[in-house]
């Protein structure tokens, strides 16, 4: 790692207020696979994969434990609602914006070029990473911490007022108030073997994009694309 990689991870850790022992883990977690794979480094750099994986457990065992003890009426069935609610591409991509992850992932020529660093499901994943990271470095304490501190405003204030998943029915409902609107639901793009396909959609209110989202169904794509554009118009999900 050169100098000024270095200085821009610790950049970035004094922006979140965390600490981090081996900026060797941060970085791997910030390493997009079509940057490792057209690297001409030998060997290739370590993509971030793995401690995605990690992340996404970190994340669950977090959020579901926190659950577990906070609201102690919830069946199971709720409880997976909930968390599946605040533990999906949408919402994480969400907070990777919020902190600036984007400007931080080394990605390939192709997924620069292509707006990678705005797209859901690469936040989403960058964000998994990082808590992984963060978790080898630091602890599940600290782990836990940092993330509830950051999502515990959005997890009571959905338990409180319930689910709404038919995010496109809202959306209709929100934008129709103000006259006659033309809402489209635009299929921009699947990527994936046929059996793990991923949906990109957008979401076009009068002409103008106003959200996007993937899924593994056109359908959950679009529920998704609908999430952010109320997300954007201001609506409290």
């Amino acid at each position: 790692m050169n100098k000024e990689r270095k200085e821009e991870l610790q950049e970035l850790c004094r922006s979140l207020k965390i600490e981090m022992n081996d900026l060797y883990l941060l970085n791997t977690a910030l390493t997009h696979t079509s940057y490792a794979h057209e690297s001409k480094q030998f060997p290739k750099p370590n993509h971030s994969e793995r401690i995605e994986f990690l992340g996404d457990s970190v994340l669950g065992l977090v959020v579901s434990t926190y659950m577990y003890k906070r609201f102690p009426r919830m069946d199971e069935g709720e409880l997976t609602k909930l968390r599946a609610y605040l533990v999906c591409e949408t919402t994480l991509s969400k907070y990777a914006k919020q902190i600036g992850l984007g400007d931080y992932i080394l990605l390939g020529r192709g997924e620069l070029l292509s707006g990678g660093r705005e797209r859901n499901s690469i936040l989403a994943d960058a964000f998994e990473s990082v808590v992984g990271a963060y978790y080898l470095d630091q602890g599940l304490e600290k782990a836990e911490k940092y993330l509830l501190d950051m999502m515990r405003e959005e997890l009571e204030m959905t338990a409180k007022h319930g689910l709404c998943r038919d995010f496109k029915t809202r959306l209709q409902e929100m934008v129709q108030k103000e006259g006659v609107v033309e809402i489209i639901y635009q299929l921009l793009g699947a990527k994936g073997p046929d059996h793990d396909k991923v949906f990109d959609t957008a979401v076009v209110i009068n002409g103008v994009i106003t959200g996007e989202g993937s899924g593994k169904s056109k359908k959950e794509a679009e529920q998704n694309a609908a999430r952010e554009a109320l997300m954007k118009l201001g609506e409290q999900l």
